[in-house]
């Protein structure tokens, strides 16, 4: 029939696409890097902001460079350890600088017993599990991530606390005690001129947000002006498309930037090498984001921000971040400034509180406008049974509901084209040499059986944006990674590790696929007999999220159909 030889069309095209978009990503030529871009980043190796129509990298420069050499010959610089209940970081007294910075509720992997002891039972080692937190920012040379923060003085002979000087604490270590609902972490700065500066770091008890405040006390006989400014510097990780959800497409793993004029706008790596970012915004936010996890330098919402890039060219690291608008500290005076840095899983409804539109890096593709209200759907069901399986099931559920008045109408169809397909068959064996003539035969019959061919397509079309939406909810969203359904299903994010849904899928297509009429075609039929085999075969690496799904809509719809069957197929024993 034509609808079938219609979806094998589309899906066969939808499948080239997306191995289309796949080959560009790993195999896509590469822009090339301008040389005026290079000439830039080697001069911006100490990794400062460059301030547009001002002095002050040129004069931040210096003192930095004199830091970097006194560094060079210290053995390792000394650091701050820090505990929260959520996270355990290090704060660097070069620069006050965050790295290292574990989250203590998401382990790199999670250890299933049962898929382990099944694994032992047929005589394999069970996988080795690496159960550490997830480390976001990180001092190791090849995955280095780190949080960066200062002032850059807008006058040539003073200098300024910048990401390049050593901060002094009088703890080396400090803890989030039980019944502590906050803790600051001070560190301090003075200069030959009577310049300090107190760099405080707070945490609060379950929060992944990190408030700054930088206090300017002057106590020299002239005011002191300059800005302050708050980046992120990290290595590009080796899979730098991005992390591939289960399935094979990837998440974006780059640059964001928020800004009034261009809301929620990705900058990748290879962006950063071809052009220097350069935009002033009020508020706003600059952030690198990955899979499931977000870092994100927030400066005040009410003040006028400005954003830049870099791309380090010797190391090859990226730098995205904002500086303020000068601040004058007269003499004997003070000025604070102060940030936010949110450092952890990207849950929507913390994100919200945090930043407008920093739940945006939460990223459902173009179809963000059916997967947010999705997700917030899964949210709402989930409060209400603690288990996210049993929310995909409700939201099966609920989606079936909503297009019931079109399954309905299309299982109707479906049923009365079965109750006629002894008469096509037979319109097919008279006419077989005259295909216009059989056309002509079917569709008057149609017509007298009041039978849509077509009544099974709208509903199966209106699935695929549902499923593909689905397919991004379930990988993107932080609160499915490692989230356990039930028995061996401890980890909906990712495929089936015994293929039992998979399979349980196969089956349920298989007897829906004889609930329908099959084709008049013959070799439409066999082609249609091999799809269940097919989507199996494609959903044994598909989120087991996303198959539960497939599952419970199948086993719904078998339920649906046959009830319909079994009425028009009474009404017509009446008749």
């Amino acid at each position: 029939m034509d609808n079938i030889r219609f979806l094998l069309i589309f899906s066969f095209g939808l499948l080239v696409f997306m191995l289309y978009q796949q080959w560009q990503i790993d195999y896509g030529p590469k822009p090339a890097v301008p040389q005026a871009v290079e000439s830039v980043a080697a001069n911006l190796k100490e990794g400062l902001p460059t301030v547009s129509g001002e002095t002050a990298p040129a004069a931040a420069n210096a003192p930095a460079q004199a830091s970097m050499a006194a560094v060079a010959s210290a053995p390792a610089s000394k650091t701050v350890k820090i505990k929260t209940d959520v996270l355990a970081l290090e704060i660097d007294l070069l620069g006050g600088t965050i790295q290292n910075l574990d989250l203590l509720a998401y382990p790199v992997q999670q250890s299933n017993t049962i898929v382990d002891a099944a694994r032992r039972l047929i005589g394999f080692e069970a996988e080795t599990i690496d159960s550490n937190p997830v480390r976001l920012f990180n001092a190791a040379q090849d995955k280095y991530f780190i949080a960066q923060s200062g002032l850059i003085s807008s006058q040539g002979s003073v200098s300024a606390a910048n990401h390049l000087t050593v901060f002094a604490s009088s703890q080396d270590s400090y803890t989030l005690q039980d019944g502590q609902d906050s803790l600051t972490v001070p560190l301090t700065w003075t200069d030959s001129n009577g310049l300090t500066v107190t760099k405080a770091f707070t945490f609060t008890r379950g929060s992944y947000e990190i408030k700054l405040a930088q206090k300017i006390d002057n106590a020299s006989a002239q005011p002191w002006s300059g800005r302050q400014y708050s980046q992120l510097l990290r290595t590009p990780l080796k899979e730098n498309s991005g992390s591939a959800l289960a399935g094979g497409m990837r998440a974006y793993n780059g640059g964001v930037v928020y800004t009034e004029k261009d809301k929620y706008k990705k900058i990748d790596f290879d962006d950063m090498r071809e052009e220097v970012l350069d935009a002033g915004t009020k508020g706003g936010w600059a952030a690198f984001i990955q899979h499931y996890f977000a870092s994100a330098w927030i400066p005040p919402a009410e003040q006028d921000n400005h954003f830049y890039t870099k791309w380090l060219q010797e190391d090859d690291r990226y730098v995205i971040g904002s500086y303020s608008p000068v601040v004058t500290v007269p003499a004997n005076g003070s000025a604070n400034l102060t940030a936010s840095l949110f450092a952890g899983p990207k849950i929507q409804p913390v994100m919200e509180k945090v930043a407008k539109g920093l739940e945006l890096t939460v990223d459902y593709s173009v179809l963000t406008f059916i997967g947010k209200p999705i997700y917030s759907l899964l949210n709402k069901i989930h409060s209400f049974t603690h288990n996210w399986g049993l929310a995909i099931i409700g939201v099966t559920f609920c989606i079936k509901l909503l297009m019931f008045p079109l399954t309905q109408a299309s299982f109707r169809s479906m049923a009365k084209l079965r109750k006629v397909q002894p008469r096509l068959k037979e319109l097919q064996e008279r006419f077989a040499d005259d295909r216009m003539r059989l056309n002509q035969e079917m569709m008057v019959l149609y017509k007298k059986e009041q039978v849509n061919p077509l009544g099974g397509c709208l509903p199966l079309l209106l699935q695929i944006p549902v499923f593909m939406c689905l397919y991004w909810v379930l990988g993107e969203t932080v609160e499915f990674r490692q989230a356990p359904f039930v028995l061996w299903l401890q980890d909906l994010s990712v495929q089936d590790p015994f293929y039992i849904l998979p399979l349980i899928m196969g089956l349920t297509m298989k007897i829906q696929q004889g609930l329908n009429p099959a084709p008049v075609d013959p070799v439409q039929a066999k082609v249609i007999k091999l799809f269940p085999i097919i989507f199996t075969i494609f959903f044994l690496f598909f989120p087991a999220g996303l198959v539960l799904y497939w599952v419970v809509n199948n086993t719904l719809s078998i339920c649906q159909q046959m009830y319909i069957t079994k009425q028009i197929e009474k009404a017509g024993l009446a008749s």
